[in-house]
């Protein structure tokens, strides 16, 4: 038995249901005008029974702007960036923004197309991670005609608002505590080096922490395959065969350090005695390990958040000035860095 073929619910059925006009039922709806409580719950219970949406688009066409948030990232298999996501949909809860997440996968031609597609839709505002992009992504970035917020990073000039932490500062900081632990041959892990211009600034800041101390890098491995367990085991048990008296491994992430703390500790080396391992990002996937791995935290869900009220401050006020917000990381030496 065919069904009849599906029509888009209007304001019109809305207000045969609830029995109200369908100038209230749209005053109801977009939270305007002298309603009465009352008629008001008439309306929304007869919308939600119908399963009413409204088209959005035709507002947008009257406002040039839809109440979405554009939220721009390189990976949902990083965990750093779901907990962004957190700090941003929990911001936004009480507004009438909602994100919308594009993905890049940490290339520049995949961002232009994501931008490109998502300012298309005229979005309230766009979150988007990291600091470097393509001419194009800058330029789209720079027109936009809503709030843009770069989030992550702070070693660099944003085009609008930022918030993040200096990568460079966490990867200095790091280096100074290895050292001063008193440990001398230090090896670095790191994935998506090339791509992941973070990743590379706290390279850059751990190395001159060393090199300030007369030390440099022994060993490093750079890959471009995800951030696990399993890769954490395999390039930690290949450092060690080519240089065995490590004494320290800093990785680019926790998820490979950890999996380079379960091959040292099934290979019953003594961690931090033997060789000290430290980490990036402070998961809390980590808080399961056999021992408290070394971390920074990034302050990954403070930058969504803050990310996040950015964006409603401009809106209440379109003239605010541009801010460069620097968040502060914490080092936690766990245990698998010697205290001195």
């Amino acid at each position: 038995m065919n069904k009849p073929p599906r029509r888009p619910l209007t304001l019109r059925d809305v207000s045969e249901a609830s029995g109200v006009s369908e100038m209230t039922v749209s005053r109801v709806l977009r939270n305007k005008g002298d309603v009465s409580e009352a008629t008001r719950e008439r309306v929304r219970e007869a919308a939600k029974a119908l399963g009413y949406v409204p088209n959005k688009i035709a507002g947008a066409l009257a406002s040039s702007r839809v109440n979405l948030v554009a939220v721009v990232i390189p990976s949902f298999k990083n965990l750093v960036f779901p907990e962004v996501l957190s700090g941003i949909s929990e911001a936004l809860e009480d507004s009438e923004l909602q994100p919308v997440v594009g993905l890049t996968d940490y290339l520049p031609e995949k961002e232009e197309k994501v931008l490109f597609e998502m300012l298309s839709w005229r979005p309230s505002g766009v979150i988007v991670a990291g600091l470097e992009h393509s001419e194009a992504s800058r330029a789209m970035l720079a027109r936009a005609d809503c709030p843009v917020v770069e989030i992550m990073d702070t070693d660099g000039e944003p085009i609008d608002n930022c918030v993040g932490i200096s990568h460079r500062r966490a990867g200095r900081i790091m280096g100074e505590s290895i050292v001063e632990a008193g440990y001398r041959r230090v090896g670095f892990i790191g994935t998506k080096m090339p791509l992941d211009y973070r990743a590379r600034k706290r390279f850059e800041g751990f190395t001159r922490a060393l090199a300030k101390a007369g030390l440099e890098i022994a060993d490093s491995e750079f890959y471009s395959g995800g951030s696990a367990l399993a890769k954490g085991r395999e390039l930690t048990q290949a450092m060690l065969s080519r240089t065995p008296d490590l004494d320290f491994i800093y990785y680019s992430n926790d998820m490979i350090g950890a999996g380079g703390l379960i091959h040292l500790l099934d290979q019953g080396i003594d961690v931090p005695g033997q060789v000290g391992l430290a980490g990036f990002n402070g998961v809390d996937l980590i808080d399961g390990l056999p021992q408290r791995l070394a971390t920074m935290d990034a302050c990954r869900r403070q930058i969504g958040e803050r990310a996040a009220r950015l964006v409603l401050a401009r809106q209440e006020d379109p003239s605010a000035e541009a801010v460069k917000e620097e968040l502060t990381p914490t080092l936690s030496t766990g245990e698998t860095l010697l205290r001195t």
